[in-house]
């Protein structure tokens, strides 16, 4: 069995809004061993609802259409459904009794005449009550084929998804379910790492291996299917350690980490704060670690050091060093590493400095030259990247890298303690 996403919105289109549905629906649809194929957004556009509609009916068991079921004229979904089924469209009125009045009378306003087409049922459709807006759902069965018509808001289609859509596939899929595993890898490359592990990519049925990239990192989603999760995750576990044997030095996490998860969870178990000297990446690697709930158990703090003055009057950067090294250089890293671990009393300091471009480079300086340090007080590690993409990428990309560093010295001072 298999299923497709139809995500219906202009906004989507325009990239007003993001389709978050994509994501979080194929999560939930591996969970129950259901495979989405194909993902799709078409704007609120009554042909072209249909057509989608259509060509989706010809390649899916199950159907998902999130969005279009307010009670506007360009709220076209159920209109698009029932045309594309050749169904009728009716007003039903103890449904617009039961799930479109209660919703007014909860905040004490009156109905307007055009909430009526939130009632309106595609063919034999069953509503799906929305405990959270105005629209109800819809699911309908049609010639062997499942459609779902769920609201765009996704605080509603998530709730109408757990409390109605889910039992109804594990009716319609029966047993059977997917599991996954992702090693997010630092370091390498998309290409090299594959090169690593070729023969187990050209190998794969199931489990499947997937290689994805991302700015500065990359990963592998290890996919299995079966008939429960434990002999899914039986399955995986081989090919995990076969991976793990030959990537083992470019792993820092698993499935949901991401570098300041990882860097957070080992400065917390050391009972360990770290404070930051930002240059190129301006508090973006502050940024990424305050993101994380409890992110003051391990950060001191930081210094956006863009000046050279900033970095000698607050940092200690030797004035000689700036002169004859530069400001991006190995030299000034380590310095604003080890004066920022004195300067806000922190057990690891971290420096980075670079040209983030898109000027500024010259032959021996280019632009994307990034020096990063790390210092616990005993030693201080700096290490020298040269990052490709625009500023906007030169500087998420050092900001990972610091992070990384911050792990790998971490793993470090585990091994040796």
């Amino acid at each position: 069995m298999n299923a497709e996403l139809i995500a219906v919105g202009t906004e989507i289109l325009l990239g007003d809004i993001e389709n978050s549905h994509a994501r979080y629906l194929s999560q939930e649809f591996s969970k129950l061993g259901i495979s989405v194929y194909h993902h799709s957004a078409v704007g609120d556009h009554l042909g072209r609802v249909v057509e989608q509609v259509k060509l989706a009916l010809d390649r899916s068991d199950v159907i998902v259409i999130t969005g279009g079921l307010g009670p506007t004229d360009d709220d076209v979904t159920r209109k698009g459904v029932a045309d594309a089924c050749g169904l009728p469209l009716c007003f039903d009125e103890a449904a617009y009794a039961m799930h479109v009045v209660p919703y007014f009378d909860q905040i004490g306003r009156e109905p307007k005449p055009v909430q009526k087409r939130q009632a309106e049922r595609v063919g034999a459709a069953v509503f799906l009550p929305n405990e959270r807006g105005t629209a109800p759902g819809q699911y309908l069965e049609w010639q062997g084929k499942h459609l779902f018509l769920l609201p765009g808001p996704p605080l509603e289609m998530r709730g109408m998804f757990a409390s109605s859509v889910r039992p109804l596939l594990v009716k319609i899929a029966g047993t059977g379910t997917i599991a996954s595993r992702v090693l997010h890898l630092f370091g390498i490359g998309e290409s090299a790492a594959e090169a690593k592990v070729l023969d187990v990519l050209q190998a794969q049925t199931n489990p499947t291996i997937a290689p994805l990239a991302g700015e500065g990192e990359m990963l592998f989603r290890i996919t299995a299917k079966a008939d429960d999760v434990a002999h899914a995750k039986a399955m995986i576990a081989p090919v995990e350690a076969e991976m793990k044997a030959r990537l083992e030095r470019y792993i820092y996490g698993y499935d949901e980490d991401t570098l300041a998860s990882v860097a957070f969870r080992r400065l917390a178990k050391r009972h360990a704060r770290v404070g930051f000297a930002e240059s190129c990446t301006g508090g973006m690697l502050s940024s990424m670690l305050v993101d994380l709930p409890g992110s003051s158990e391990v950060f001191a703090g930081a210094v956006v050091a863009y000046d050279n003055r900033v970095k000698t009057d607050l940092l200690g950067v030797d004035q000689g060093v700036l002169e004859r090294f530069g400001a991006v250089s190995e030299e000034t890293a380590k310095f604003m590493a080890e004066g920022v671990r004195r300067r806000l009393v922190c057990e690891i300091g971290v420096g980075v400095t670079g040209i983030a471009g898109p000027g500024g480079g010259t032959d021996e300086k280019p632009v994307g030259l990034v020096y990063v340090a790390a210092s616990d007080g005993a030693v201080t590690h700096v290490e020298r990247y040269v990052f490709p993409g625009s500023r906007a990428q030169v500087r998420l990309r050092a900001a990972k890298a610091a992070l990384h560093m911050v792990v790998n010295l971490l793993n470090d001072l585990e091994v040796k303690k």
